[in-house]
């Protein structure tokens, strides 16, 4: 499988091959620790180097042994699925920061950098902004889009404060709801809007079509709106304005198709690599 972290990973790990696992409820991969091990130490027996790391990560009350995810993964050696210890990224890098070994140094200096960066953006925000410029442009995207792309996010921002007023506090309540105003006008969830897309760690939004984003800001910003009017407080009652915001949406949709002769939506992406799974994708 391959797609943009991945091949960070792999680059980082001298294209040496790190199995891993994508888990589509958590849209997470996993990886390999042994692999990540050989690697890093060039062991005889990395299974027993990580064993005994492991025991000495227990022993010190380190919280990355309480990350440890056991799945199934192919063997290398005979092509059979055996229970792997895993972790996922955020766990992977913690892992390396931890091994005593010469050749973890570069990836220790690698993440040194990453934290120096974004403490620099602390004290002076533009030059996030004028990364995910770069980045954008980089991706082919024109500034205009990348325009629109930056005032939808402002958007989003203003529409959560909303929710914040309404009594929305919670990280899985704000997906709920962002979740009803994308079934009100595309009949999906984000996550099945995404795998309709061919998507996992990609963002929705940066591989919508043009008419797909604005029914998207439609529904999210008739949301916002409606609520601003409304007030609603608690779970259920923006639930139901979520809808009703999508609902907004769904009526552009059905119109733009009726004059057009086409969908509103699309499977395209901007990916110039396609995912080719050896295992199932791990669910719930």
């Amino acid at each position: 499988m391959k797609d943009n972290k991945l091949k960070t990973i792999s680059n980082l790990f001298e294209d040496k091959e790190i199995r891993s696992v994508w888990n589509s409820e958590k849209e997470e991969y996993y990886f390999s620790v042994v692999d990540v091990i050989s690697v890093l130490t060039n062991a005889n027996t990395p299974r027993n180097y990580w064993s005994d790391l492991k025991r000495k990560l227990k022993k010190e009350g380190s919280q990355l042994h309480e990350k440890i995810v056991q799945l199934k993964m192919k063997s290398k050696r005979d092509g059979k699925y055996y229970n792997t210890d895993t972790l996922d990224t955020k766990g992977i890098l913690r892992l390396i920061e931890s091994v005593p070994s010469p050749k973890a140094e570069p990836f220790k200096v690698w993440l040194a950098n990453l934290g120096s960066e974004r403490i620099d953006e602390v004290f002076d925000p533009e030059i996030a902004i004028n990364r995910a410029v770069n980045y954008y442009r980089n991706k082919g995207y024109s500034d205009e889009w990348i325009k629109a792309r930056l005032m939808g996010i402002v958007d989003r921002f203003k529409l959560i404060d909303i929710w914040k007023k309404g009594g929305i506090e919670k990280p899985f309540e704000y997906a709920m709801l962002t979740n009803e105003i994308y079934k009100g006008w595309s009949g999906m969830k984000a996550s099945e809007y995404k795998e309709y897309k061919g998507l996992r760690k990609e963002s929705l939004r940066d591989n919508m079509t043009d008419i797909e984003v604005l029914l998207t800001d439609l529904g999210e910003i008739a949301t916002r709106d409606i609520a601003k009017s409304e007030q609603p407080q608690g779970l259920k009652e923006n639930l139901s304005v979520a809808k009703r915001g999508g609902s907004v949406a769904k009526g552009a949709r059905d119109l733009y198709e009726k004059e057009t002769n086409k969908s509103a939506i699309s499977k395209d992406n901007v990916l110039d690599y396609k995912y080719i799974d050896d295992i199932n994708k791990i669910e719930g």
